[in-house]
């Protein structure tokens, strides 16, 4: 999920100084210090909820039979589950659904080594993720980004196009699978 939070505009300074009797001046001044609050504003993350809801519709497709559909919505699910209170046992649910009984296993023995969530191979839930086709022969490939304010992390995940399960989930460094 991406956002476009960018504002633009120009804010006419000319003649800032002069003063023409009708009053010119101090509303130039005026709409120069609105301008500054606005800025400061969205610097400091204020108003971003009325930006949000004043944007037109957001639409998310997809289909059960296309591989990175299935890896976005476990992806999504997944990070709602272990996001939720009590959701630990939806978690886990997920994981025997989208993973290959083999991954399982490989999955918790790295968890065990790393002290670290397998399938975000990380230690806290992400604020945002993306999915996007990596695409290869044999299996499907998908990249899948993890957002963590600034930061984020790549990993790659592999799912079988026969079963539909994931197999591997990686990064660059340590992976697992």
């Amino acid at each position: 999920m991406t956002s476009n939070n960018s504002t633009t505009g120009t804010i006419d300074t000319t003649g800032a100084g002069n003063t023409t009797g009708n009053g010119t001046s101090r509303f130039r001044t005026t709409r120069r210090r609105t301008a500054m609050a606005a800025g400061l504003a969205l610097a400091l993350g204020l108003g971003v909820t009325a930006q949000a809801s004043a944007g037109s519709p957001r639409s998310v497709s997809g289909k059960p039979s296309d591989n990175i559909t299935r890896i976005a919505d476990f992806y999504g699910a997944y990070i709602d589950a272990v996001s939720d209170e009590g959701g630990d046992k939806l978690a886990d649910e997920l994981r025997k659904h989208y993973l290959t009984p083999a991954f399982q296993k490989e999955l918790a023995a790295w968890e065990d080594k790393n002290h670290a969530n397998g399938v975000l191979q990380a230690q806290n839930v992400p604020l945002a993720w993306k999915v996007t086709d990596n695409g290869t022969a044999n299996y499907t490939e998908a990249v899948v980004t993890l957002t963590w304010g600034d930061q984020t992390t790549k990993l790659i995940v592999d799912m079988t196009r026969e079963t539909r399960k994931i197999f591997h989930i990686g990064t660059t460094g340590a992976e697992v699978g």
